[in-house]
């Protein structure tokens, strides 16, 4: 049997041991915080994006893509998110010339590119005559892909005039036409939900000046 003073002694001890392991806990868990408020800061990165002529600097998060920035830090709203998985065109945008899904890319990967959205192309007043011929033809009924359709009808008519073959050009020693079957096949990642894709060729062909 232990006598009082013993037990005093292992009070006393458990007391230190007990203090001891709180002491050590709480600075564990305060490095802890700050060595994740220090990760946190290293996941962001400065941005410099061209955006329909204008010059913008953002901080974003490593893991933005292209279009949150566009939508989310940029407030360009035109651009929509459809899928978010590269297989509507919804998100379509054209940097440095060349059309791309911005839902596939991460805006860190695209510091110092030239960036133009629908809202770029033209505005109420100043179509852009893609835009003025999807009105005309009813190449759009929801509208909700039409941004994407029209920023990529602009590179399709780009691609062939740059005699850019595709999967159905059957000449690659002559200069690249305007067909449906081009059109149609160039055109195949941009989903219409609503069915208009007749439309959307009459559209691109007016604008291309052919009689395809």
């Amino acid at each position: 049997m232990q006598s009082p003073i013993q037990l005093e002694i292992s009070r006393r001890n458990l007391l230190i041991s007990s203090a001891a392991t709180i002491a050590v806990t709480g600075a564990a868990t305060g490095e802890a915080v700050a060595q994740g408020a220090r990760t946190s800061m290293q996941h962001m990165s400065k941005v410099s994006l061209s955006v329909n002529g204008e010059s913008y600097n953002l901080d974003v998060d490593n893991r933005t893509t292209l279009l949150d920035a566009l939508r989310e830090h940029l407030h360009l709203t035109g651009t929509k998110k459809g899928c978010d998985h590269g297989q509507c065109g919804a998100c379509t945008v054209i940097v440095d010339g060349r059309r791309i899904n911005s839902c596939l890319t991460l805006a860190v990967m695209h510091d110092g590119d030239e960036v133009i959205t629908i809202e770029g192309l033209g505005q109420p007043g100043a179509l852009h005559p893609l835009q003025a011929a999807f009105v005309k033809h009813d190449g759009f009924q929801c509208g909700y892909c039409t941004p994407g359709q029209i920023c990529s009808s602009v590179a399709v008519l780009e691609e062939i005039k740059a005699n850019i073959p595709s999967h159905v050009t059957g000449d690659l020693t002559t200069q690249a036409a305007v067909t449906p079957a081009e059109i149609r096949e160039r055109m195949s990642g941009n989903i219409c939900r609503c069915g208009a894709y007749s439309n959307i060729i009459d559209a691109i062909v007016e604008v291309a000046g052919t009689k395809a």
